[in-house]
This record gives structure tokens, C-alpha cells and sequence, in this order.
């Protein structure tokens, strides 16, 4: 039976191994997490071991299981750990990258078909505009649900620039003021910022 340093530092080099192979940095992973950089940096140190229930979320994260990251020996089943993770990560970001596509898709059949229609009397050419928030969107989703959920604060500062541009250039030719939209994109600015210090202050240290 192996003794609780052993474990410990079993657990420091697995999880090292796994992170590295799956491409994430110490923050990405804390980010998945939800704890510091600070303690995934003290368990890849051998310092300290998280409960069960954390074990098997990162046991999940990388697809192997419980016993996986506290054994010493197992080159076999680390190189095909390693690739599940690069296809998997390769296959989430594929789908990412077709819904985004799927959108422009949508836009451009809507500008197609539309212009057909009216003669292009109307300005359709504002559906590509509004692709782009939309196109935040869809991102803003994959990105919670598959990667780095830090990366959030940046997605939703774009989405509010395009949100705000794309209504100042539909509302540009009837109205002198519609630049003033633009300035809701300053307190918009300053609360994402503000937010993203919360969510980092609040993550587990253990």
C-alpha cells in the first residue's frame, strides 16, 4: 500500500502530465475548477491533495478516472488519455468555429433571398452587421460550456461594441445622435472589468 507522500506526489505528476497534454495552462485549469492558480500550483508540488469530490472532476475534465491520477505507473493509458483530450479539444472547437459559420450562413441566405425579393430596395447588407454580435453569442456560449471561461470578459466586451455599432449604423441616417449610442459602451466597459475582478477574488484557494 503506498504511503500518503507517495499518493500526493503520484497526484502532482499526473496532473501535471494531463494538464500539460491537454494544452491548459495552472489559470485555465483553475478556471474549470473554479479555485486559484495558487492551489493547482501547490498540488502539482505534491503540497496537498483536494477531496474526492474535486478528484473526480478532474478525473472527468481529462477523461480518465479516480484511480488514474494517484497511480505510478500507467504510459500505456497516458498516451491514449492524451489523445482522447486533443480530439476531443479539437472537436469542440470545430463545432464552435461551424456554429459561428452557421450564422453567417443564415445571414447571407437572409441577404440572398431578401434582395431577390425587394429588388434591393431595402439595406440588407445590415444582416452581415448583426452577424457579428450574433456571432459573439454563439462564441460567448461554446467558450462557457468547453474552454477557458476567463475568456468570457473578453467575449462580452465585444459583444457589447458590436451590439452598440451595429444599432449607431442602422440608426446613422435617420438620426444625428445616434453616436451616443456608443457611450453606453463605456459603463458597459467598466462593469465587465469590475466583474472580472470579482470572479477571480472569489475562487477556492485550498
Amino acid at each position: 500500500m503506498e504511503s500518503l507522500e507517495s499518493i500526493r506526489q503520484n497526484f502532482a505528476n499526473n496532473l501535471s502530465s494531463l494538464r500539460r497534454q491537454s494544452g491548459m495552462t495552472q489559470l485555465e485549469l483553475a478556471e474549470r475548477l473554479k479555485y486559484s492558480d495558487k492551489a493547482i500550483s501547490k498540488w502539482e508540488r505534491g503540497e496537498s491533495v483536494p477531496d474526492v469530490g474535486v478528484l473526480k472532476y478532474i478525473a472527468d475534465t481529462f477523461g480518465v478516472d479516480v484511480d488514474y491520477l494517484i497511480e505510478s505507473e500507467h504510459k500505456a493509458r497516458e498516451r491514449e488519455s492524451a489523445e482522447t483530450i486533443r480530439v476531443k479539444t479539437r472537436n469542440r472547437t470545430e463545432i464552435t468555429l461551424i456554429s459561428v459559420a452557421v450564422v453567417w450562413l443564415v445571414a447571407l441566405t437572409v441577404y440572398v433571398t431578401a434582395s431577390m425579393a425587394t429588388n434591393g430596395k431595402i439595406h440588407l447588407w445590415l444582416a452581415f452587421i448583426y452577424a457579428v454580435p450574433i456571432s459573439s453569442i454563439v462564441w460567448l456560449v461554446f467558450n462557457s460550456i468547453w474552454f477557458n471561461r476567463r475568456r468570457n470578459f473578453l467575449i462580452v466586451s465585444i459583444l457589447i461594441w458590436t451590439v452598440l455599432i451595429s444599432l449607431f449604423i442602422t440608426l446613422m441616417p435617420v438620426s444625428a445622435k445616434a453616436w451616443e449610442l456608443l457611450l453606453l459602451g463605456i459603463p458597459g466597459q467598466i462593469i465587465v472589468f469590475f466583474w472580472s475582478r470579482i470572479k477571480v477574488k472569489g475562487k477556492k484557494v485550498k
